[in-house]
């Protein structure tokens, strides 16, 4: 085969989010990648992957204040652990940064200037959802309520997943703010847009089908959008905000959906710092000749197949060659769901499985399309023990004991089939080119299909009856050289899926590495190593045992998000004698009732000590009435008294809690009595 020419080419996955744990849903995408990463420089081509955490937003400056501590302190310690989880998955990168980085800050003022002085820069006032508590701007999924259309409630201030409507924000029944459980209110505030209608005829013809920019499926939703027409797209944020601030301006950020695409080309920038003999603007400045490819979930075609390619032209860059999108993960057909238990994160996957196991399943159901993929976990346990246990790595198992045995390690000088040989030589081809289109369960069936010949072959030649024949022993060594050069080629055409298999192979065959040229020469005349099993067979309970850690790690996120829903900041500084005017007494709780007519409340009498009182709580969603007859609680007692069409309420119980069922009222400890005030 003709060696062919050396391309450059740069890769970049989508940022994970510093907010959490890397999940199964991530490691589609990153292994997805890596293996097309690692085909190409198996094959010679100079090829970087770099990618990088998003760090920036409102999501994780309130869950840094949650936890206590900085969001500069919170976004490392989610990015060591994304890095050990992509590592243990054996994903490579070139470069893994932060969009927190000097490198991006500067980067993203470049740009946006350049924007700025080209005229694609617009300022409007807009009115935004406010919560007057926490006096933050809220962004939609920061708001819920009941949908306007359906009247679901707990729905998002984006849209409504059971019947799919959307609306703006404020147009939800009884919206209220998920950081402080308040009422937002509209507010008007500036803000700085990116006019993509000006790269209205640019875009047409860069997502065009046949520009070969974009999948074609893809094109034909982008074409949707561009025919609805291109909005400005908001690229500013209100203080409080995480993030880089605006140039010239007092309070105002770049919006993390401007600089997280921009953090690919500060990692790469890190990157080259490192690495002296690479430029930057070789890969980078519009008369760029090399390659660069994104691969993105499908979520995020928008924000990559429009907003950022017209950015990138509006500030003088090169755009890229594809946008490699790809579909969602399920489990066990259903999507991923924490309500299910299914919301498996990958370090418990990795605390159970190998992770080749899943490197392989996922390589084997992974197209160029945007369709999403399934882990049906019992096909999985069955497909990796049959193809990679019982196929694959029985080829080498099964010829390498005679070869070590009976000829002291040394391969034959000939193989016993040559015109077979050749059979697995010229698959080549075929299989490159799904590898390249990322066509990689196409490239798994091809070689799967091979090694069905394999060991065929070796069922056919019955190496373990020569071996028992006198005068046969040259026949013996040249059928087992014979399946061990099938085992190289199927491993080295497997390097880009299983790499650790691969290096194991390597150091077996005792052969300096595996390089895709070396397909084409027999490995002859040769000694191998002592061989050890290369993997062992996936042992169900150990899938079952993933599947109750996930259980544990899902149900203790539900508590502390339970906990943590509403979690104000503390109020205004009071005096004492503000506190004085507060009376807070001892309640016993002598009646309680349910009211058919409201959802929340329960219709409470209590004993104060010199007098009885009628209260409404809602509290109806966290207690049954009889688990509240004789309690202890504390009450406002001068609480000005309020008319409901159900009565009269003249107090208040005190509870804490986020809400729901996650209510808890205060219980004075064993010997407070009715009436005493508390001080």
């Amino acid at each position: 085969m003709a060696s062919e020419v050396s391309r450059k080419i740069l890769v970049t996955s989508a940022l994970p989010y510093a907010n959490g744990p890397i999940h199964l849903g991530h490691m589609v995408e990153a292994i997805q990648t890596d293996i097309w990463v690692r085909f190409q420089k198996l094959r010679g081509h100079t090829c970087f992957y770099v990618c990088a955490d998003d760090a920036h937003g409102t999501p994780i400056m309130l869950r840094a204040e949650r936890e206590g501590i900085t969001p500069e302190a919170l976004i490392e310690k989610f990015q060591q652990q994304h890095l050990a989880d992509f590592k243990d998955f054996l994903i490579e990168f070139d470069e893994y940064h932060t969009t927190h980085s000097e490198e991006n800050e500067t980067l993203v003022r470049e740009i946006y200037q350049q924007l700025q002085a080209n005229g694609h820069i617009l300022t409007k006032t807009i009115e935004q959802a406010f919560d007057p508590v926490k006096e933050m701007f809220l962004p939609d999924r920061y708001i819920k309520g009941s949908c306007p259309k359906c009247h679901t409630p707990d729905q998002y201030g984006d849209n409504c997943e059971k019947c799919g409507a959307t609306y703006n924000p404020m147009d939800l029944i009884n919206p209220i703010s998920v950081v402080s459980g308040q009422k937002p209110i509209t507010k008007s505030s500036q803000h700085y847009f990116v006019s993509l209608a000006e790269f209205a005829p640019f875009l047409a013809d860069w997502t065009a089908p046949n520009a070969g920019h974009v999948q074609p499926e893809v094109a034909n939703k982008l074409q949707e959008w561009q025919q609805i027409g291109l909005q400005p797209w908001d690229v500013s944020r209100d203080a409080p905000y995480f993030g880089f601030k605006i140039p010239e301006t007092e309070n105002k950020y770049f919006y993390v959906w401007l600089d997280a695409p921009i953090g690919y080309m500060a990692s790469f920038k890190k990157f080259c710092a490192a690495h002296p003999e690479i430029e930057f603007g070789n890969y980078w400045s519009q008369e760029s000749n090399t390659e660069l490819y994104h691969f993105i979930g499908k979520d995020i075609v928008y924000f990559h197949s429009l907003f950022w390619p017209a950015v990138l032209k509006g500030s003088g860059y090169r755009t890229p060659t594809e946008i490699c999108a790809h579909g969602f993960l399920t489990v066990d057909g259903e999507k991923m769901s924490k309500s299910r238990g299914t919301f498996i994160q990958a370090r418990s996957y990795l605390n159970h499985l190998h992770p080749e196991y899943l490197r392989y399943y996922f390589a084997a159901k992974l197209s160029r399309g945007i369709d999403d993929i399934d882990l049906n976990l019992d096909d999985f346990v069955q497909r990796v023990n049959s193809d990679l246990v019982g196929k694959l790595v029985n080829i080498a198992s099964r010829c390498a004991g005679f070869i070590l045995k009976g000829f002291d390690g040394r391969l034959a000088t000939e193989l016993a089939d040559a015109e077979q040989h050749q059979r697995f030589i010229d698959a080549e081809k075929e299989i490159a080119v799904a590898y390249e289109a990322r066509e990689f369960s196409k490239a798994v069936r091809l070689i799967m299909a091979l090694a069905d010949s394999a060991n065929q072959y070796i069922n056919d030649k019955q190496p373990w009856v020569v071996a028992k024949q006198t005068g046969r022993e040259t026949e013996l060594q040249q059928i087992c050289t014979q399946g061990l050069n099938f085992y190289r080629i199927l491993a080295i055409y497997l390097t880009p899926v299983l790499p650790s298999i691969a290096a194991r192979s390597v150091d077996f065959l005792n052969v300096p590495s595996f390089q895709w040229q070396d397909i084409q020469q027999p490995l002859l005349n040769h000694r191998i190593n002592q061989f050890s099993p290369l993997l062992t067979r996936i042992d169900p309970t150990n899938v079952q045992a993933m599947l109750e850690e996930t259980q544990i790690l899902v149900e203790k996120e539900k508590q502390m998000t339970a906990a943590n829903a509403f979690d104000p900041p503390l109020a205004d500084e009071i005096t004492i004698a503000d506190f004085n005017k507060i009376d807070l007494r001892v309640a016993k709780i002598l009646q309680a009732e349910t009211i058919p007519e409201a959802d929340k409340l329960l219709k409470l009498t209590v004993d104060l000590g010199a007098e009885q009182r009628q209260i409404f709580a809602g509290i109806k969603s966290a207690y049954d009435p009889e688990q509240l007859i004789g309690k202890l609680t504390v009450v406002v007692a001068n609480l000005a008294p309020r008319k409901m069409r159900f009565g009269t309420s003249e107090g208040m119980v005190l509870a804490a809690g986020p809400g729901g069922s996650e209510l808890w009222i205060l219980e004075p400890d064993v010997g407070a009595q009715p009436g005493m005030r508390i001080k």
